[in-house]
């Protein structure tokens, strides 16, 4: 009895601590706050067991709904169930309650009253309790007059006790930041949001059938890298200290699936995570998810065919649709797909004729009309390209491939046969957003090595630093590579799509944000 006296002397010192901590955090919400800590304080002192190891639950509350989806009101079942989940909303009528509890498959009301859990039980429920404690329950199915499906409660046990205020009780959780940075309060009061992850699932869970059914196998290659490669961007850098050396978070996995290429497996993907050490914006994250892969014996136009196939699939795996609303627009992705090359859908869309042959003072002059801001030593090529991205790419609303990229800006793919400025490289375009990159692969190892050498010695430094020679990659493609072809999709991006997400903070369970003070 000693024993039990001292730890619940000690229970209730330890909620004394963290009055100050807990207060200071929640402002405005003190007063309340420290209402409930008493409760704790109370509870603690009475011997209550505020915090158990398990449950035996033995249903969901979704398997409940589903079960008794046609039972009419009034109407009650003998069948005991156990579930478990979190309270949500109390609602008090005299000598009975009601309330909601809510587990990760759905809701359900929970009834109680004085005359079928008894006095005790009834003031324990009533008075112990609190939105957002997680509690077991234990009772029968019915329908109330009002032909609300629920249970009424038998037994129930205090699982664990929150000791903080909800945040739809007092204020909803409306502030994205805040959303954002406690990503756990968001699920518990935007049920909404936790479909939008259930839909990421269901789309990567797709993906990976898609491509294990046409036999590709996945794989892992290294997130540290000696020299970061596959792509022109800003990489995180850190420092092993055994080896002594500086080592990169990957910016693409590209460099090595090729390896994997050359060696045999003739079709791998990595679901990936990549790292660039660049801005956040409602697109860009600087830890983001892509699916690469790559197929031996392919060029770039393969990979078209094969990438509408696998987006309309993962589709409707996901959301069950193929017509989506995207920012605004309708996007129906099962229209034919348009393909343009650069140049065509520059004309198309901008209604501006240029190409290699254009001159540079007049590429110039249609950069400054566009307000495009021209290094000096910026080729046709990137030129080019920055005008598409100026007049074309927001008005690629509908499923659109745009293929033939400038050499200059595409240093891993293959050149066109019958046009040297450019490559056999594709991008795919859904609501003004890039989706996919891909390409008939580089393979030949001289011309190669020129390329990696034009970029090491750019102005540029994020081309100068993803342009360090790779010299074993180099080696491997001296020993031969297959024609293969390549290909990159943002995840994140898609299931903004698949979601009609605003931001890519929207659709990553823990964006990166500014540490808070």
């Amino acid at each position: 009895m000693r024993d039990d006296n001292m730890n619940n002397k000690s229970q209730a010192a330890s909620v004394e601590e963290e009055y100050e901590y807990l207060l200071e955090t929640e402002g405005p919400l003190g007063e309340a706050l420290k209402t409930k800590l008493e409760k704790v304080k109370a509870l603690k002192k009475r011997g209550k067991t505020l915090y158990r190891t398990r449950f035996d639950k033995n249903i969901d509350i979704s398997e409940i709904r589903d079960r008794y989806l046609d039972l009419a009101s009034g109407e009650k079942t003998d069948q005991t169930f156990k579930i478990a989940g979190r309270l949500m909303i109390f609602r008090r009528h005299g000598k009975a309650t009601f309330c909601d509890i809510q587990d990760s498959t759905g809701k359900i009301q929970l009834f109680l009253s004085r005359s079928s859990i008894g006095e005790e039980k009834y003031s324990e429920f009533t008075g112990d309790l609190d939105a957002g404690d997680w509690i077991g329950v234990e009772g029968s199915v019915f329908v109330t007059r009002a032909g609300e499906l629920s249970i009424g409660v038998r037994d129930f046990q205090l699982l664990s006790k929150s000791v903080r205020i909800l945040p739809e009780k007092w204020h909803g959780l409306k502030d994205k930041e805040l959303r954002y940075r406690q990503r756990y309060l968001d699920f518990m009061v935007n049920p909404d949001v936790r479909e939008v992850f259930i839909t990421r699932i269901k789309a990567i869970n797709a993906l990976r059938k898609f491509l294990n059914d046409r036999g590709f196998l996945e794989v892992e290659t290294p997130m540290l890298q000696s020299i970061p490669g596959g792509a022109a961007a800003r990489p995180f850098i850190t420092h092993h200290n055994a080896l002594d050396i500086d080592l990169y978070l990957r910016i693409a996995p590209e460099l090595y699936l090729k390896r994997l290429v050359i060696g045999g497996f003739e079709k791998v993907y990595e679901i990936n995570r990549n790292f660039r050490n660049e801005g956040i914006s409602y697109k860009h994250n600087p830890e983001f998810t892509m699916v690469e892969f790559y197929q031996a014996f392919c060029d770039y136009n393969s990979l078209m065919d094969l990438t509408e196939e696998m987006i309309k699939y993962i589709s409707m795996e996901a959301v069950g649709r193929l017509d989506l609303k995207y920012r605004g627009q309708d996007i129906d992705l099962n229209e034919k797909w348009q393909r343009y090359t650069m140049l065509e859908a520059i004309g198309h869309f901008g209604e501006i004729n240029i190409d290699f042959g254009t001159d540079r003072e007049e590429l110039e002059a249609i950069c400054r009309k566009l307000d495009i801001k021209v290094e000096k030593e910026s080729g046709k090529g990137k030129m080019i390209n920055e005008i598409f991205e100026t007049v074309v790419e927001p008005k690629l609303i509908q499923p659109t491939f745009i293929k033939d990229y400038p050499v200059e800006i595409s240093p891993l793919a293959k050149r066109h046969p019958d046009k040297p400025e450019l490559t056999e490289r594709f991008e795919l375009f859904i609501g003004g957003e890039e989706m996919a990159n891909a390409f008939s692969e580089l393979i030949d190892p001289g011309d190669q090595l020129q390329r990696f050498r034009k970029q090491a010695s750019s102005r540029d430094e994020e081309e100068r630093v993803t342009g360090k020679i790779d010299v074993d990659f180099l080696k491997a493609l001296e020993y031969g590579m297959p024609p293969a072809g390549g290909e990159g999709i943002g995840i994140d991006r898609l299931v903004m799509l698949l979601t009609n997400s605003d931001s890519i903070r929207d659709v990553i369970l823990f964006p990166l944000l500014k540490p808070e003070c």
